[in-house]
């Protein structure tokens, strides 16, 4: 296939519709980019969404400079760093999404209706993140060198996409909704043992520290792809915005019940993960309540 594409792009003819093409391309692009510029000017809320959505994954990188020095944190220090970031996810999909969610939805002229709807959308949010899981291909980072299981880097990569996917959704609808309550910040901070984490696991898989520390990086930037979904939902949503918050919150949750608590209590882990989990829900609760 290689040969017979190269061949085809040797004659004259074939070679300037490549380059018409290229042009084209360049062309959508960057109208494109002009566009959604446009947009973000006129609507400040989403563009601060997306700017916490970036930052927040940016942390991710931050946070794997350690394996340039110190490779990998130990077994011990393991569960209480996944329990600080599984407790901080917690308390800031309650006080940033669903407790706005429900104070909009009882200062509404139809509390019942609205409230049976957010309900259910926190339930889709929830189903929406169980399915991603169950149909897209991935292993776990807690299970890299665990039982002898060294699973294909890409399938490492697509298990963190799915966990960094619905923070950035999450960071992007609230701070959109003017309802961050510390929650971008809370998230980047979460972020920052992440993504040690996520670098010692891709050492483990035998890439060279510097990679393993840009594979870190690259994973975390997913949260802004996740934003900006966040802040087109969040502004569009208009009278149904708590449907979003609520969404953003289910899927938020599964993270915490279905990848965070259990990597984080394991077999003589239970009670560093316990405290990990009531710390980082301690640090969102102070969060919340500054901001």
């Amino acid at each position: 296939m290689t040969q017979i594409v190269l061949q085809h792009y040797e004659k004259p003819a074939a070679r300037r519709h490549l380059w018409v093409g290229l042009v084209m391309a360049v062309v959508a692009l960057t109208f494109g980019i002009e566009q959604g510029l446009q947009w973000l000017a006129a609507h400040p809320m989403a563009a601060q969404g997306l700017q916490a959505s970036l930052l927040a994954g940016a942390a991710t990188g931050l946070g794997a400079i350690p394996v340039l020095l110190l490779r990998r944190p130990s077994e011990r220090l393991m569960a209480p760093m996944l329990g600080l970031a599984g407790g901080m996810m917690l308390a800031a999909s309650l006080f940033s999404l669903l407790v706005p969610a429900v104070q909009t939805v009882a200062a509404s002229d139809a509390p019942w209706l609205l409230g049976i709807l957010t309900a259910a959308a926190f339930l889709a949010g929830v189903a929406g993140m169980q399915t991603l899981d169950r149909r897209l291909p991935h292993e776990h980072v807690e299970d890299v060198e665990a039982r002898g299981l060294m699973p294909n880097v890409a399938l490492v990569v697509a298990a963190i996409a799915i966990h960094n996917l619905p923070e950035g959704l999450a960071v992007g609808v609230a701070a959109a909704a003017g309802a961050d309550h510390g929650m971008s910040l809370g998230i980047a901070l979460q972020n920052v043992p992440e993504g040690w984490i996520v670098a010692s696991a891709m050492i483990a898989l035998g890439a060279a520290p510097f990679r393993a520390a840009l594979i870190a990086l690259g994973t975390g930037l997913v949260e802004p792809v996740g934003g900006l979904f966040g802040v087109i939902a969040s502004t569009l949503a208009g009278a149904a915005l708590p449907l979003a918050l609520a969404a953003a919150a289910g899927a938020m949750l599964w993270v915490v019940s279905h990848e965070m608590i259990p990597a984080s209590h394991r077999p003589g882990r239970i009670g560093a993960g316990t405290a990990g989990l009531a710390a980082g829900f301690a640090v969102m609760t102070t969060l919340a309540s500054v901001f």
